[in-house]
């Protein structure tokens, strides 16, 4: 796979339709991707499909949308639509998300995660093929479907996974996995898990300030946030920081959110936040490829920069 690397949009504090400066400006600076999330701010298609309106250099992802959040026919015509806006150039990303943005803010029951994340995948991977599809899967049924308008380069499906299970199932039902709130030494064991010949894709936290103190107080707020999440809880057991972290999860399991930011060591900030300089950040994110991950796509925290500085600080050299 030829060299990438990206940077995770929108930007915040800029408006979508400001947007079109920032993509010509990223591929002016040497960034090959963007991707999007869909989280609580914008769907994860609508910032790609202006990027591939707007500037044909840039590489498109989604990291990820949910597998419950659309019906599976309409994701597959949503993914179909992306791939004909930017033909070889877009990658979807899908994943089981989590039980608060599923079922609390999406009124949708978070059940089987790893069988729907399966049978999501299964489905894309053969109505993108242009198959007509009729087939009770383990958790939904499927009559009839057929994407109208035929996909004439279809577009990897890589799996955001965690554990091993997720993992696998993104070397063998997927074309690759997406890789999350891990540490550049935790790499090669997930990428061991997926298999050899798949793309290895990874969302990497960064504060690019040389201020430690700073970085790891807003590290520690993000942290907390995400790793009490019972799902990047058991992925950071899995890859042995669960002796670690177990003072957070005590802290927070009581409602003592000040205290679970305290007992945070600086080693676990240091090992999955990249922080520092902006050549600090540029040899740390090259850990993470020399590790296995073939497109990092950066997620840019500002700390008393611009995001004009930053976004050239840390543009691949």
């Amino acid at each position: 796979m030829e060299s990438r690397y990206g940077i995770t949009v929108p930007f915040d504090g800029v408006t979508l339709a400001e947007h079109r400066e920032w993509f010509t400006r990223l591929a002016d600076l040497g960034y090959t991707d963007v991707w999007s999330s869909e989280v609580d701010g914008a769907d994860g298609f609508t910032p790609l499909a202006l990027a591939a309106a707007w500037e044909s250099r840039l590489h498109l992802g989604i990291a990820v949308t949910p597998v419950y959040t659309r019906g599976p026919g309409l994701l597959a015509m949503s993914i179909a639509a992306m791939a004909e806006a930017a033909p070889g150039r877009f990658t979807m990303g899908i994943g089981a998300s989590s039980m608060p943005v599923v079922q609390k803010w999406n009124g949708i029951e978070y059940s089987q995660p790893y069988q729907r994340t399966r049978d999501v995948t299964r489905f894309l991977q053969r109505a993108l093929a242009g198959e007509k599809i009729d087939e009770e899967f383990e958790t939904f049924t499927i009559r009839g479907f057929k994407l109208s308008r035929p996909v004439a380069v279809k577009p990897p499906i890589l799996v955001g996974a965690l554990r091993p299970a997720m993992l696998r199932l993104a070397g063998k039902e997927g074309d690759g996995a997406i890789l999350n709130w891990l540490g550049a030494d935790d790499v090669a064991r997930c990428v061991a898990e997926v298999g050899d010949g798949a793309t290895i894709a990874a969302r990497l936290f960064v504060i690019p300030t040389t201020d430690a103190d700073t970085a790891r107080w807003i590290a520690r707020r993000m942290i907390s946030s995400y790793l009490t999440v019972p799902t990047y809880a058991e992925f950071h057991r899995w890859l042995g920081r669960g002796e670690l972290l177990q003072p957070m999860w005590d802290a927070w399991a009581v409602g003592d959110r000040k205290l679970a930011n305290e007992v945070i060591p600086d080693s676990v900030i240091d090992d999955i936040i990249i922080h520092g300089s902006f050549e600090q950040c540029r040899e740390h994110v090259a850990r993470y490829v020399d590790a296995g991950v073939q497109i990092p796509a950066l997620a840019v925290i500002p700390v008393n920069q611009s995001l004009d500085e930053v976004v050239e600080g840390l543009a691949p050299r």
